[in-house]
């Protein structure tokens, strides 16, 4: 396993040479350390410091024949909780909202019937009472997916317990909820002015996160493009190409609103943010939106790993190996990008301090720069006062 997992890279690395590393003295210098090898995670361990040798990103191994330890997956409630000594429970803070169409990312508390609310004390689960030691958390063990009884005392300080499902992750659910909350924000910091969207990789779940956000919010005066924590994945020049549309005119109907030519297009200015935790083709869409000159840049530099996989070839147990195979060149910076990733216009972090007190320093620089940016902007629109007037020709010299 280990010299297969040599080999597929020496067949399937991005350039032949391997970057000029002795990859034959590397494969004997790992070997020796072969005897010692007692476990499956000490061969995965060998495998990857082997691989760390070619010095690029995406260089991976995972799964393989490991025993399954017994499962006892936790359930979630997607609500905040918080201990109320006066009431002897758990008070529901706050219920989180996902896409009410999908029961798997939306609150259970929040279905149809239960009539749950914010306040409402969380006294018991599965017939079992709850202390300050005994927690929700503790009862919900090898609950997830399943369904479960819970206790409620109302405010009134009467009690009754109803059926829900608890949830396999809370995941999905916060997420929309963080980022509903920052589209909010956007929007009463610049008087519904500006629009936001973020996207969380370059994959399928990115493409619709990014069109679910776009759709809605291209058409103001600004747009707020949030790459923070992007996973990575390949979609990026797609979605550079709609954000580099250049509006140049509107398809004006009787019966309905202008509508922008080309379609989906941004009128107005657009800032970017991105982070340490956007990688791979975020570190691309970061790295592009400089080139072209779509707007600055704001936040910190990118994890800086643009060598693409395309992984299928297991070993013989099943485990995943992955070969760096699509190395990224740039017009400005060659391949400087791997190893470095892309530095933002406006360096600017969030301290943990900052997180804490629920602040986000880029997004407010984010805003201030699009401030200065909309500052005399007049959005150019239809006007129909100098629409074509062809008055009919007197007749009979009337």
């Amino acid at each position: 396993m280990y010299r297969e997992a040599w080999r597929l890279q020496t067949e399937q690395f991005w350039v032949e040479d391997m970057s000029d590393i002795d990859w034959d003295r590397v494969y004997d210098r790992y070997q020796a350390v072969l005897p010692r090898v007692r476990t499956r995670g000490e061969l995965s361990d060998l495998i990857w410091e082997m691989q760390g040798e070619l010095g690029t990103s995406h260089a991976y191994e995972y799964g393989g024949d490991y025993r399954v330890p017994p499962q006892y997956q936790r359930g979630f409630l997607g609500a905040d909780l918080a201990w109320d000594d006066s009431r002897s429970g758990y008070r529901v803070e706050h219920i989180y909202r996902g896409d009410s169409w999908n029961r798997e990312t939306d609150s259970p508390l929040a279905e149809p019937g239960l009539a749950v609310r914010e306040g409402d004390v969380l006294v018991a689960i599965g017939g079992k009472r709850l202390t300050r030691e005994v927690t929700p958390d503790r009862l919900l063990v090898n609950t997830a997916g399943r369904d479960v009884s819970i206790t409620l005392r109302s405010r009134k300080d009467e009690e009754r317990t109803v059926l829900i499902k608890a949830l396999a992750s809370e995941g999905a659910l916060r997420y929309r909820a963080w980022v509903e909350a920052n589209r909010r924000l956007v929007h009463q910091r610049t008087g519904e002015r500006v629009g936001y969207l973020h996207i969380p990789d370059m994959g399928p779940w990115g493409f619709s996160e990014f069109h679910r956000g776009f759709l809605s919010e291209f058409d103001r005066d600004g747009l707020v493009v949030d790459v923070r924590y992007n996973r990575g994945g390949h979609v990026s020049s797609l979605l550079l190409e709609k954000l580099a549309r250049k509006r140049v005119g509107y398809d004006t109907p009787r019966y309905g609103s202008p509508v922008p030519y080309p379609p989906e297009s941004v009128g107005g200015p657009i800032v970017a943010m991105t982070n340490q935790f956007a990688g791979s083709d975020g570190d691309i869409f970061s790295h592009c939106f400089k080139l072209y000159n779509l707007g600055p840049l704001v936040g910190k530099r990118t994890w800086g790993g643009v060598i693409g996989i395309d992984p299928y070839h297991h070993l013989v147990d099943g485990t995943l190996t992955t070969q760096p195979e699509f190395s990224f060149w740039f017009v400005d910076v060659g391949w400087r990008v791997e190893n470095y990733g892309t530095d933002p216009d406006h360096d600017v972090d969030v301290a943990p301090h900052d997180y804490r007190d629920g602040k986000d320093p880029q997004l407010d620089l984010a805003l201030e720069l699009m401030d200065n940016a909309l500052a005399g902007y007049v959005q150019v629109r239809p006007d129909l006062s100098t629409r074509p007037s062809l008055p009919l020709p007197t007749l009979g010299g009337r």
